[in-house]
């Protein structure tokens, strides 16, 4: 955008400077006889100032002469006439010219900064708006280019949820079409073995149980309805069990259960967190090297109970222990689905508990979280006054 300094208009300036220069010359003569020259003279330098406001300079100049001579016929005697003036007359014309030339100078100096000051102003402004407008561009073409980055991370996010979940629900698949082909076989297998095949379809069958189980949570954490059905629980119970389910996939490593016979009663949702449980067992049991130990802890911790799952892997780095608990998210060689530890994350928070992971003490990764603990009773179901579960 282009941008000029805007010239005063000299027509306009000489042509309201004659008028107002005639106007006050005939307001004037009425009262002629009644005043000085002095009184004319001051009067008639306004005309001077208001074409240098409109028209600079040169206005200025040719109003001023003007209403000298306007001056010198009306209100020099002898008046209305023109006459060889004398000496004091002659200085009174001069005085006026002058006085009425350097009004007419210095105002068209301020007139000239005012005209610049705005012209700057204008061009402040106008630049001022390009910016904000250029600002808003870049600030829309950056949200579209969010947009479309956060689109391609959700699409990449959906492609490897598909190729990890059908991964997942392949390996579980393939061991039950195997087992099932051998069990119609002709070959006659002992009962030891039968009951092998069978504990096998049995313990894929609820891998795939708990694979679905984990897509459906997602998808309620997602639509915000994952809200815990709570009920006193007893957690050295539900460890057992949970550790019991996964068995097969620990089977070369060595598990460790610690806690407390005094342990109290927490408040939960037995199925949430049991899928919390089991999610971290697993994840200990692909991390973990044969014949390594595992290593189940719960503690009290003041109005909550502290539950740790410790394995003998490589642990988590320091950058990845807040982003392993996002959906999705997989580290370098990792062969989960990338939804267990976000679930996990999505339960213990909901029931107002924390979640993280440390490094374990022998090597390895330790995740801990916490959880309620039931406000109604301190002692385990069992004991004379204990609270049942409801």
């Amino acid at each position: 955008m282009a941008f000029g300094v805007r010239l005063p208009s000299r027509p306009v300036g000489i042509a309201v400077g004659v008028a107002l220069t005639a106007l006050l010359t005939v307001v004037m003569l009425a009262f002629r006889d009644s005043v000085t020259s002095a009184s004319p003279a001051l009067v008639l330098v306004v005309p001077g100032v208001v074409a240098a406001v409109l028209g600079g300079r040169v206005a200025a100049a040719a109003v001023a002469a003007g209403s000298a001579l306007a001056f010198g016929f009306y209100f020099l005697p002898p008046f209305d006439e023109w006459k060889i003036l004398q000496a004091e007359d002659v200085v009174a014309g001069v005085v006026f010219v002058v006085v009425a030339l350097a009004v007419g100078e210095l105002t068209a100096r301020e007139s000239d900064r005012r005209r610049a000051a705005e012209d700057r102003a204008d061009e402040l402004q106008a630049v001022t708006v390009t910016l904000a407008e250029s600002r808003a561009d870049q600030e829309r073409m950056a949200g579209e280019l969010n947009r479309l980055e956060i689109m391609e991370e959700v699409d990449q996010q959906r492609a490897a949820l598909l190729r990890s979940v059908s991964h997942d629900l392949r390996t579980p698949l393939a061991t039950i079409r195997a087992v099932a082909s051998d069990l119609r076989s002709e070959v006659d297998y002992d009962d030891a073995t039968r009951r092998e095949l069978n504990g096998l379809v049995a313990d894929e069958a609820e891998r795939l149980d708990r694979l679905v189980g984990n897509l459906l949570s997602m998808s309620r954490v997602e639509a915000g309805a994952f809200a815990p059905d709570r009920q006193a629980v007893d957690l050295p119970e539900l460890l057992t069990t949970s550790i019991e389910r996964v068995r097969r996939a620990l089977r070369d490593r060595r598990v460790e259960l610690e806690a407390p016979d005094d342990l109290p009663l927490v408040d939960v949702d037995y199925s949430q967190l049991d899928q919390v449980v089991t999610n971290l067992l697993e994840n200990a049991a692909r991390h973990s090297p044969p014949r390594s130990t595992v290593r189940v802890m719960a503690r009290p911790e003041g109005d909550m109970v502290q539950v740790s799952v410790e394995d003998s892997g490589t642990g988590v780095l320091p950058t990845e222990r807040t982003r392993v608990f996002e959906a999705f998210h997989r580290s370098d060689g990792s062969r989960s689905s990338g939804i267990g530890l976000a679930i996990c994350k999505a339960v213990v928070e909901a029931h107002g508990g924390t979640i993280k992971v440390a490094d374990s003490p022998g090597g390895g990764a330790r995740f801990v979280f916490t959880v309620p603990v039931r406000a109604t009773s301190s002692r385990r179901p069992g004991d004379p006054t204990s609270e049942e579960p409801t």
